[in-house]
């Protein structure tokens, strides 16, 4: 069977978008002229005073409000994808991020996972080379990163949104979603009125739907998560649903969590280590 990660490559979602030295795609809710002008120039958007910066590290997040008319606004998301080094020469033969963030994005909403709506995408290339990118999506009000609810949750409430978590991971493995960075900062949280739990996965970029997703792959795909040690066993009991936290499946989330975790620490060590040459050298 063809794999279904190739289908998504080639599914064009939305419609054209050329805005010269731009190109990319745009939903057709969002194809209107003000809209288009607005984010013909994301850079200046995301450079106004009046607009609030989320993130400014690797890539640039930005929220801005682009006026569609007198009562009429659209409040998006602006990701700045920055292409330096290696990730230029990737971009002679890989897919952008923008476009894979877009792709994603649309493929999740249209399997019904909750992720904040994607606008359009845009790429600007110099020669063969992708030179700079942005992905807008809708923004999404009331919502917090999982690592916080995680900290400050009292136990009864944290257990249920563990429960619920684990289901809705569970869903979206059964459904063949991959999020090759599933961590604490790329899963939204929305409480709604009634007191339930909204989950939304951002950094799209990082989803590969595949055909299959092994239970061992699934269990591995959740070890980036900062569950509180004394409730992971419960955590995967809920992620299994029906099926028994076996001994084997234990040993293997607890020993793929601590491969990751020392994975980390080495690198902060050697972040730390180059950050003091780097002062000795000053």
């Amino acid at each position: 069977m063809q794999n279904e990660v190739d289908s998504m490559k080639r599914k064009e979602y939305g419609q054209p978008l050329v805005l010269p030295p731009y190109k990319g795609r745009i939903l057709s809710d969002y194809d209107h002229p003000r809209f288009v002008e607005a984010i013909s120039d994301c850079q200046r958007l995301l450079d106004e005073p009046k607009t609030e910066i989320l993130l400014e590290s690797r890539n640039r997040v930005g929220a801005v409000v682009i006026s569609l008319g007198e009562k009429e606004k659209a409040d998006v998301v602006i990701k700045e994808f920055r292409t330096r080094g290696v990730n230029r020469l990737k971009s002679l033969f890989l897919r952008g991020k923008a476009l894979k963030s877009w792709q994603g994005g649309m493929a999740l909403a249209e399997m019904g996972i909750d992720t904040p709506t994607p606008v359009a995408y845009l790429e600007k290339r110099r020669g063969p080379f992708l030179d700079q990118s942005f992905f807008l999506t809708e923004r999404v009000y009331g919502v917090e990163e999982i690592r916080f609810l995680f900290r400050n949750l009292p136990h009864s409430e944290l257990r249920e949104l563990l429960a619920l978590i684990g289901q809705h991971l569970f869903l979206c493995h059964y459904k063949g979603v991959l999020h090759r960075d599933l961590s604490d900062g790329n899963i939204l949280v929305k409480k709604e009125g009634s007191g339930a739990f909204r989950f939304f996965l951002i950094d799209t970029n990082r989803i590969r739907i595949k055909d299959r997703i092994s239970r061992l792959r699934g269990i591995k795909n959740l070890i980036r998560l900062g569950v509180p040690s004394e409730l992971q066993r419960y955590f995967l009991e809920q992620y299994l649903g029906e099926a028994r936290l076996t001994g084997w499946i234990w040993f293997w989330y607890r020993f793929n969590k601590v491969v990751y975790s020392s994975y980390v620490e080495l690198k902060k060590k050697l972040r730390l280590r180059k950050v003091a040459r780097k002062l000795k050298i000053q």
